[in-house]
């Protein structure tokens, strides 16, 4: 989905910007690449910059219920400092590393329905305006994939994933938002949580695993949330047991009764366990309706409510063609 736009700024007759991103998957901490063409108007006009800038849709908790908007998480000059003839066009390479922090939108190919975007900004002439916006698809690193799919293994199924605006307190987190994959329990843990979320904060030395767990309380203790987490390291991956690890930190957070995480240590080498604190603004918030099944033989989108897979595309392309829309009218 590619849009192109006239630049609003200086009226009819400007010059036109469409971004085209590479088709190759992109992952946390890696390079996005693509192209900048540039159509120019009918006249010449000074370009004095070049701006990528990568935006999420990201949910809010507040007072009076719970919103939705766009957050800016990151910002790059690809280009500028030269003048485009009128009708001339013009292709412009580019390659920007994308954060470790940046949220995984697939699994094997399916869309979570977590919107990311590129938007792209051209400053000509004093004025600037934000011309196309581009879908950015990001697949998971190698350690995020082996630890959702230990959990597929382990009989969870997934339920949703979204962005939550806030800090998890106790942790190295960069972004001013953080992922939420939720995932259901299968039997053997049901009569303990009603869902575990598993936010992944990765960085370049390794990845910090967030888990919080909505106990079930018993007949005197009424239910509450568990939260821990866990270091992981990037290198090394398929030769961890890692249906063994998971398994490992689930017990340690499901059978310890109480409102913040605990350390662990149990038979995880590579996985280093730390306390972790509930923070003001974490909460769960309830995701696109998407449901992933997970299994041993992978992952796979399900059903709920009536929601599959194509209608999770169409509702992000819907969103960015609002996006589009919106700003059409502000110009």
């Amino acid at each position: 989905m590619v849009f192109k736009r006239l630049l609003g700024a200086i009226g009819v007759g400007g010059p036109t910007v469409d971004t085209v991103l590479d088709p190759a998957p992109v992952r946390p901490g890696g390079t996005l690449g693509g192209r900048v063409h540039l159509e120019g108007g009918k006249a010449d006009f000074e370009i004095e910059h070049i701006t990528l800038e990568l935006v999420a849709r990201v949910e809010a908790e507040r007072e009076d219920g719970e919103s939705e908007g766009v957050v800016a998480f990151d910002r790059f000059t690809v280009g500028g400092g030269f003048r485009l003839a009128e009708g001339e066009r013009r292709s412009l390479p580019f390659g920007v590393s994308l954060p470790w922090e940046t949220p995984v939108t697939e699994l094997h190919g399916q869309s979570l329905g977590v919107v990311l975007g590129v938007r792209t900004e051209l400053s000509v002439a004093g004025a600037k305006d934000k011309g196309d916006l581009d879908p950015l698809s990001v697949t998971p690193l190698p350690v995020q994939e082996a630890v959702l799919e230990a959990f597929g293994g382990l009989g969870f199924g997934f339920r949703s994933a979204d962005l939550e605006l806030g800090h998890i307190g106790g942790t190295d987190q960069r972004l001013p938002f953080y992922q939420e994959i939720e995932l259901v329990p299968p039997p053997r843990y049901a009569q303990q949580v009603h869902e575990i979320e598993v936010t992944f904060l990765a960085g370049p030395g390794g990845m910090e695993v967030v888990l919080e767990a909505d106990e079930r309380g018993g007949f005197r203790a009424p239910g509450h949330d568990a939260l821990t987490r866990f270091t992981v390291s990037h290198d090394g991956v398929e030769r961890q047991d890692w249906p063994a690890v998971v398994d490992g930190w689930l017990r340690h957070l499901v059978e310890h009764r109480a409102p913040y995480g605990v350390p662990a240590g149990d038979g995880a080498p590579p996985a280093h366990g730390h306390e972790a604190h509930h923070h003001e603004e974490r909460r769960p918030g309830p995701g696109m309706g998407t449901v992933v099944a997970a299994g041993a033989a992978g992952l796979a989108v399900g059903v709920v409510g009536g929601m599959v897979a194509s209608e999770v595309v169409d509702e992000v392309g819907d969103f960015f063609e609002g996006e589009e829309e919106e700003e059409e009218e502000e110009g």
